[in-house]
């Protein structure tokens, strides 16, 4: 191969091509690293190792996937063909060796290599896809930086290497007094919650529910008292650990709000306690549906499948099963615990639990049914269960029987009784299987299939469909000349007449819609019976009859069983027959209308409002601001998070001597959120004395001015 500028220049633009696709499979896996990392971070773990893993994997798929490397030096010629005209498409020609070059290729490879070594080849299209991957990478770490900022997270640790987050607005800087130089508060979570003891240097506390804080402030003074007060009403004393400088508290957390730490008499602002709740186990049954039925022929098992979650772990779970037996007073029930096959002792928060239950091995039998609820434990001794789920077994001997056809009220034709004998006979028929040739086989299915559409198209037209045999059918009696050109007559012979109360069927849309699913059953037993499969048609055959016999009688309903006490009875009393103190009761109560709540905050508006003009409060105004303090700080007792800001900012108000607009408009948005609607009361509409009168005259005076 020659040796010239021109074939270095294509070898040096084949490098710089690879390092910068190198460079953009770098950056582009810097930015996935990047929204795992802080994905992770944030909901799982506060380490950077997940974002460490994902940048040399993704590389190495990338660099797999994209292979620079392969990038040749004929399609850099060809890049450089395309793009610039004045080579007169005669690149090739420098990667040829010089003996294979006639004396024509020879004197355009000279022309081409100077023309390309005075060429100033551009970088942008070898470097827009690397400035697009380091814009991506950039907005990106904006993205996340922002994210950062607007939403604050507390993370809560499981253990060593598992949190949970809690989100939440982000916090302002703490103020601390200036006597406190430092402070460590040590948060026990309770023992069932298998968490971590954890230690902080702010006031402001996201803590489990029963949790145990411990409070270590150390003061740049000596001082003479401290307290914690909660919610304005509990006080703890700060206790001294041998030094004027050094306190110590501790408390259990049973409920939200806030505090305040009291130095000698002076008050810090209010901290928030925002505490996590130990919710019950949360369960999620997968299958069966909450009522199956299990159809002749079919297996006589059901899988139970359930995901049970919980904050803390999982510490058992079973299914509770009661099996009916029995009709009408002689039903008997029959209680079960089935535990499931998979364990509970690593009390993980998340199972995926499954259980195959044989319902011959609880004694079931055709006719029985199953009521069955599952219901788990957490690590916290709290209980929760699901809703009773359903399982019947079909009784065939029921639904062949004549037991409760010829009752008084029955909803049902005559003609739906045939569905048994339809049974009957395909069951005869798979017993005379073997005794009979195939075509008297096909012939006996196909019939029965031929009786199964009959019965169905009556059963259809019951509902008010019509017959395949007469749709648009009219009948053959010789027309009246009288009726000539009469279009209601003629409409009549190819429409339906649906709104006709004869016609109309009497059905509530629970029994019309079963009744339907019986037509589907009976579409699905005479398409088996035509493709001579009497053995598949049978379970179609046995669940439209079971669906008629539904609608009959429902004799059994199951009701759990509730345990009553009764009061009881004093024997020397009983049958004394005296009355004597047997009075007439008298309540006397009386009711006073409950104070309004809202009219505190209504005030309270004003006053704000009066202070945008004149920020001086007199005493009137300061009164009714510290009750709007007292309704704000239960509030804020509640649910800390949306009040703390005001209520800081009332207390900033009531304590100078010239409120702040800023702290004005802080409280006076809160407490125009906590005002409900207000509540329209009935009334008169109310009419001008002359109905209107006046108003008409001057409307016509005015039109008969212009």
């Amino acid at each position: 191969m020659a040796e010239h500028g021109g074939l270095h220049k294509i070898q040096s633009l084949r490098r710089r091509w690879i390092i910068y696709q190198v460079l953009e499979d770098v950056l582009l896996s810097l930015y996935a690293a990047l929204y795992v990392g802080a994905l992770m971070y944030y909901l799982l773990s506060p380490s950077l190792v997940w974002g460490f893993i994902t940048f040399p994997l993704v590389l190495a798929i990338m660099l797999a996937v994209n292979r620079p490397w392969h990038m040749s030096d004929e399609k850099i010629a060809s890049f450089l063909n395309k793009e610039y005209p004045e080579l007169q498409e005669s690149s090739q020609l420098l990667l040829l060796p010089q003996q294979q070059l006639n004396p024509l290729q020879v004197i355009a490879s000279s022309k081409t290599s100077a023309v390309l070594a005075g060429l100033n080849i551009s970088h942008k299209p070898f470097a827009r896809r690397l400035v697009m991957a380091f814009i991506s990478l950039m907005v990106a770490t904006g993205l996340i930086w922002a994210l950062g900022k607007i939403f604050h997270i507390e993370r809560i640790f499981y253990g060593p290497n598992r949190a949970v987050a809690v989100c939440g607005p982000a916090p302002l800087p703490e103020v601390i007094l200036p006597q406190i130089s430092d402070v460590e508060v040590t948060v026990t979570p309770p023992a069932y919650t298998r968490r971590v003891k954890r230690s902080q240097d702010k006031f402001n506390l996201v803590a489990e529910q029963d949790a145990r804080v411990e409070w270590h402030i150390k003061t740049n003074v000596a001082i003479k008292k401290g307290l914690l007060i909660f919610n304005n009403k509990e006080k703890i004393n700060l206790r001294s650990k041998g030094k004027h400088t050094e306190w110590y508290a501790s408390s259990v957390l049973h409920t939200p709000g806030f505090y305040q730490v009291s130095i000698d008499g002076k008050l810090s602002e209010l901290y928030y306690v925002q505490l996590v709740n130990d919710n019950p186990p949360v369960i999620h049954i997968k299958a069966p549906k909450q009522y199956t039925y299990i159809d002749a022929g079919e297996v006589p098992k059901i899988n139970i499948s359930a995901t049970i979650t919980d904050q803390y772990g999982v510490t058992n779970a079973s299914i509770m099963a009661t099996v009916a037996k029995g009709r009408g007073e002689g039903v008997k029930f029959k209680e079960y615990t089935l535990k499931f096959p998979q364990g509970f002792k690593a009390q993980s928060p998340l199972y995926e639990v499954q259980k195959l239950v044989n319902l011959p091995a609880l004694n079931m039998e055709p006719g029985d049914e199953l009521y069955f609820y599952v219901q788990a434990q957490d690590t916290h001794k709290q209980l929760s269960r699901t809703d009773v789920y359903t399982v019947s077994l079909q009784d065939t001997a029921e639904l062949l029987s004549m037991n409760g056809m010829l009752t008084g009220v029955n909803l049902k034709p005559e003609f739906f009784r045939s569905e048994r004998q339809i049974i009957i006979d395909a069951q005869q028929l798979l017993k005379d299987k073997d005794s009979i040739s195939v075509e008297r086989f096909n012939a006996r299915s196909n019939d029965l299939g031929i009786d199964q559409k009959l019965l169905r198209l009556r059963y259809g037209k019951f509902l008010g469909e019509e017959g395949e045999d007469a749709i648009g059918t009219p009948d053959n009696e010789a027309a009246d000349p009288a009726d000539f050109s009469n279009a209601k007559k003629i409409l009549k012979e190819y429409t339906d007449d649906h709104d006709n109360a004869e016609d109309a069927g009497f059905f509530e849309p629970e029994v019309k819609a079963q009744l339907k699913a019986t037509l589907t059953e009976m579409w699905k037993a005479e398409l088996q019976l035509r493709l001579y499969k009497p053995q598949a048609a049978l379970p179609f055959a046995y669940k439209a009859l079971r669906l008629l016999k539904d609608l009959q009688q429902k004799s059994r309903s199951y009701v759990a069983k509730t345990a009553y006490k009764p009061t009881p009875l004093k024997l020397e009393k009983r049958l004394s027959g005296e009355l004597d103190k047997i009075i007439q009761p008298v309540n006397r109560q009386d009711i006073k209308p409950p104070a309004d709540k809202q009219e505190v905050l209504k005030k309270a508006v004003n006053v704000l409002e009066a202070l945008k003009l004149n920020p001086v409060l007199n005493a009137t105004d300061r009164r009714a601001l510290q009750v709007a303090d007292q309704q704000l700080s239960m509030q804020a007792s509640a649910r800390p998070g949306a009040y703390l800001p005001a209520l800081n900012a009332m207390r900033r108000i009531l304590l100078s001597s010239k409120a702040n607009i800023n702290d004005v408009n802080t409280v006076e948005s809160v407490v125009q959120k906590s005002l409900g609607a207000l509540k329209k009361l009935p009334s008169s509409g109310q009419e001008p004395t002359d109905m209107g009168l006046s108003k008409q005259y001057y409307k016509n005076l005015k039109q008969a001015n212009r």
